[in-house]
């Protein structure tokens, strides 16, 4: 039975996913948003289960499969012993390292198999399956490779053992280092023992390097390090887009339609994977995923900005199912595209705003060009003064309903905020005098209609009476500061109304699929942030280690997890969680300064 108990590999072109027995279950193809050639993790059919749409290394009779990763890398092992104590070492990368002034990373993963102990007799099953798992390719054979030709793509395997010992899965002894290089349909111009070698070492030494130059809290470094590298596999380098997660269609809760596909730029995302990048010192990527976003505030022609888009900025993500695939545990249905991308979501300008201001403030940055963008910028602006209080979908993204959220409000508000602070900057008085008008006009309805005196809580929507978790935002958005009443009280309605096992749910009331029943990851480490600012620090920094014990074996999180179980369920790994516990790990610990 599948399970999230995973690890992931990558080079932010392709990724990977290996589960508990060492099986490559997930890789979309060229690129993160393509087809799952690999994609078993999502294809509960029988015949899955003999091979087809996996990559597996087995060990006959296996007992034992002990996997970690390299430190500080995104190098994952994975050492099979059988019952006798024969044993290989499987190491799973995908290349990535300086070379020609710039980053080498082609759309390839390589396996490297070394015997360890005694005789160990593996079988090599490399089945994979195209246009979204219903052609099983056309395999030809050369004299060390096989071609798996699609209809539409062509994948080659390269290799220094007997292509008919693969093409035919038949086992036979490892008395010597083999490797495995899959990929694009292109000739191997090198020896492959040579190559698959040195672009291990080349790629384990680039990720260390990559690690050293992290800025790290004293405290939970595992867990800030392991978070940030699965981060840094979500981003497209190519665009500088960073995807929700790398999987589509993960049920957020088992025996529900909440299959959504993820592998998409929300621009939800950016203000909150911006903030963590900054901490994080990423400035390369930080200044990538800021370019990205300009340019869909160019493409948008400044009318209406989407929730989403594709990861070369492509606008159009039509749903649609993908029927031979039976789904995550057979939960279907399997679905490709969201059509969230169509919605109205008044929240998406206050979080292009916000993310972009960076831009202005932040002098390791390229600046050229800023005067512009602000006039981008103030368009956007106009946009969240009109669109305040209007309904709109929220960002929980409800898809049978509207209302005006409290979320989506602030978000408008905070848009004005901020631009009334980069005019500031740029010796604009007049706008600045402008724009802090908009935003204190914004801000005495939201603090009139959001407010609820029964309650004494601000609530989701405007004159509404439900919660919802992203008020916990409202401090952190500096909307309201933490020791204002109004937001102490909002928090304490939330703890006795959405908090669950230690865990934050979205909202208690019921959606368009009915009651969730798991809880949203992130929005725990909201709840732990907002603990913090109220001074409750040691209750923070507690639920934050009981938050950390829910990650899988390899310190990643998936969106959601099971209120009673803990399991993890939900599109993994999921960005906005890895965001979360970066940005509370770098809140609640220990300054370096102070931890001696």
């Amino acid at each position: 039975m599948s399970s999230l108990d995973l690890a992931v590999i990558g080079n932010c072109n392709i990724a990977a996913l290996i589960n508990r027995r060492a099986e490559l279950v997930w890789m979309c193809f060229p690129r993160l948003d393509g087809d799952p050639v690999f994609c078993s993790l999502i294809d509960q059919r029988l015949k899955a289960s003999d091979g087809e749409g996996k990559f597996s290394i087995e060990l006959t009779d296996m007992s034992t499969c002990e996997q970690f990763y390299l430190e500080n890398t995104a190098v994952f092992v994975s050492i099979l012993t059988d019952n006798e104590g024969n044993s290989v070492q499987i190491t799973d990368f995908a290349p990535r390292f300086q070379q020609f002034e710039r980053i080498f990373r082609p759309p390839a993963f390589i396996r490297r198999v070394v015997p360890l102990n005694g005789q160990p007799r593996i079988r090599v099953n490399v089945e994979p399956l195209f246009a979204w798992g219903s052609t099983k390719p056309a395999v030809t054979v050369g004299s060390n490779h096989l071609r798996y030709v699609g209809p539409s793509q062509t994948l080659r395997l390269t290799t220094d053992i007997s292509v008919s010992y693969v093409s035919e899965a038949r086992p036979f002894i490892v008395d010597r280092p083999v490797s495995f290089i899959f990929g694009a349909d292109e000739a191997l111009l090198a020896g492959i023992e040579q190559t698959s070698r040195d672009f291990l070492e080349r790629t384990t030494g680039h990720w260390q390097d990559w690690v050293r130059s992290l800025s790290i809290p004293f405290e939970w470094q595992g867990a800030v390090i392991r978070a940030a590298i699965a981060l840094k596999l979500c981003n497209y380098e190519e665009t500088g887009a960073i995807v929700a997660a790398l999987t589509t269609s993960i049920p957020e809760a088992p025996n529900t339609e909440r299959n959504w596909d993820y592998r998409y730029c929300w621009l939800r995302d950016a203000y909150f994977v911006i903030h963590a990048l900054n901490r994080l010192g990423v400035t390369r990527t930080m200044e990538n995923y800021i370019s990205f976003i300009e340019n869909v505030v160019r493409d948008s022609g400044l009318e209406q900005l989407q929730p989403l888009y594709g990861i070369s900025r492509n606008a159009v993500l039509e749903e649609k199912p993908a029927p031979s695939l039976k789904g995550y545990r057979g939960f279907g249905p399997v679905r490709i595209g969201n059509a969230a991308f169509s919605q109205r979501q008044n929240d998406v300008y206050g979080s292009v705003v916000l993310a972009v201001t960076h831009s202005f403030f932040d002098e390791r940055l390229n600046r050229a060009g800023l005067p512009g963008l602000f006039s981008n910028l103030e368009r956007l602006g106009e946009t969240a003064i009109r669109l305040f209080d209007k309904p709109d979908a929220g960002l929980w993204e409800y898809r049978t309903r509207s209302a005006v959220h409290t979320f989506s409000s602030i978000m408008c508000w905070a848009a004005c905020d901020r631009l009334a602070k980069i005019a500031l900057t740029l010796n604009r008085e007049e706008r600045s005098a402008y724009w802090r008008k908009a935003a204190a006009q914004i801000r005495e309805t939201i603090l009139r209609r959001a407010w609820n005196d029964e309650m004494n809580s601000f609530v989701a929507t405007f004159d509404g009476q439900d919660l919802d978790a992203s008020l916990l935002l409202i401090h952190g958005l500096d909307f309201l500061p933490p020791d204002d009443p109004r937001f102490v009280s909002t928090v304490a309605a939330i703890d006795k109304n959405l908090r669950k096992n230690n865990l934050l749910i979205r909202y208690a009331s019921e959606d368009d699929f009915g009651t969730p029943s798991t809880a949203f990851v992130t929005c725990t480490f909201w709840y732990i942030d907002a603990l913090y600012a109220l001074g409750r620090k040691q209750e923070a920094r507690d639920l934050f280690d009981a938050t950390l014990k829910l990650r899988n074996s390899f310190g990643l999180f998936s969106e959601d997890v099971d209120l009673s179980t803990g399991e993890l369920w939900g599109n993994f790994p999921q960005t906005y969680s890895l965001v979360g516990l970066i940005n509370s790990a770098m809140r609640l610990s220990k300054s370096w300064e102070n931890a001696f």
